[in-house]
């Protein structure tokens, strides 16, 4: 895929529609925003748009309405945190590309914002209808995505209405694909990457990929007991992939013959069950990746492996880091996570953190402002580490 998309400055938008698709999906409950970093982060663009004479149509999807409308889905309460932000009013269509919003997108005048209501209360919009986009593209003189976190998504607000309309990307995309193109397609090297979380079949052709890219891979969290059991370890009653020992071996020998540095926890912090509830008390101890008992369960990378882990990313130029060590919502087995964030956060590096879990370690730790780049989307910067093309930037112009 070329990352080197035409972005909002890259084209004139005075007095012209702006139909810009944001990433407004945020977490409400009782009908009240609980955290509006989504849109806080999309606002650099919006007041671009604003400040060079657009007409700014704003679109984005909340939750899973699945084609109906939902009024505790509805984006009015975004409407009303945007007025504030913005300091004038955003009108709310009380359609997606219907009537309502066909006749606010005509009222605006240059600077004006408009929001459309939630894209998915429309059954065509998941499914890339090339009628629903036309009817959005048909508000609008050219299409803005800043959606990272929707980017892996062909729907018709994030790639369709691109069928239709002159499209390139908000500061948001071009800061991800900017930074994250660099570091897969011309890392400073050393580059290091490490991955956690749960399962090895969640991130199988992000390690393939990686492996063709990186200097040294890590791996930790549940998915690294698979490949202790691939080396012939037992791990008692850990977390195991067992259709997927074959594939760890695979990697295993790819990593060996393509000369990458492949660490695997060399320590493992262990228990009798799965924390329940998960940020309860529980009982640990640490042993070696090879002397697990029959019946623990590793649930956390020990001491010598967050070392271990640790010095080979400060080491590092450049260090992309997915998924958590451990069962990081227990303080207990956060300290795993809690290493690997702190050394990212002390590295000279140029350092990635790709969404999710990783992500809001790194926040909840106050390291955020010490890391280069955390990526707004878990799903989207995953399929960008497997190499995979995204339908919502792929569709934007190139430069």
């Amino acid at each position: 895929m070329n990352y080197n998309k035409k972005s909002v400055e890259d084209i004139d938008v005075r007095g012209k529609r702006v139909l810009c698709r944001c990433d407004f999906n945020v977490p409400t409950k009782e009908g009240k925003i609980t955290s509006d970093k989504r849109i806080v982060a999309a606002l650099p663009t919006i007041n671009y748009l604003r400040e060079h004479g657009a007409k700014v149509i704003l679109c984005s999807h909340m939750g899973k309405p699945k084609g109906e409308f939902k009024p505790e889905l509805s984006l009015r309460v975004v409407a009303d945190r945007l007025s504030e932000l913005l300091g004038v009013e955003v009108k709310m269509a009380k359609d997606v590309a219907g009537e309502d919003a066909k006749r606010l997108a005509a009222e605006l005048k240059d600077g004006d914002v408009m929001l459309l209501e939630n894209t998915r209360f429309e059954k065509g919009e998941t499914k890339n209808d090339p009628a629903l986009s036309k009817a959005l593209a048909d508000l609008a003189d050219v299409f803005v995505n800043d959606a990272f976190g929707s980017a892996h998504r062909a729907h018709s607000s994030t790639a369709g209405v691109a069928d239709y309309l002159p499209a390139v990307c908000g500061f948001l995309i071009a800061k991800e694909v900017g930074i994250m193109g660099k570091a897969l397609a011309d890392p400073e090297r050393p580059f290091v990457a490490i991955l956690g979380g749960a399962k090895v079949s969640d991130k199988l052709n992000v390690i393939n990929n990686l492996l063709e890219k990186v200097d040294t891979l890590i791996i930790g969290g549940g998915m690294a007991y698979t490949f202790l059991a691939a080396k012939g370890y037992s791990v008692g009653t850990s977390l195991l992939d067992a259709e997927k020992l074959d594939y760890c071996r695979d990697m295993m020998k790819k990593a060996q013959e393509k000369g990458v540095n492949l660490l695997l926890p060399v320590d493992t912090v262990i228990a009798k069950e799965f924390p329940n509830p998960i940020d309860g008390p529980i009982e640990v101890c640490t042993v070696k990746s090879d002397a697990i008992p029959a019946d623990m369960m590793g649930l956390d990378i020990g001491e010598e492996t967050r070392k271990l882990f640790a010095e080979a990313a400060k080491a590092a130029k450049t260090v992309v880091w997915n998924g958590p060590m451990g069962v990081f919502e227990n303080p207990i087995l956060a300290k795993g996570t809690i290493a690997v964030a702190e050394a990212l956060a002390e590295s000279e590096a140029v350092t990635i953190v790709g969404g999710g879990d990783s992500a809001a370690a790194c926040e909840q730790l106050g390291f955020a402002d010490k890391i280069t780049h955390i990526s707004t989307g878990g799903g989207a910067s995953l399929e960008f580490l497997e190499g995979l093309e995204l339908p919502g930037i792929a569709c934007l112009q190139d430069k």
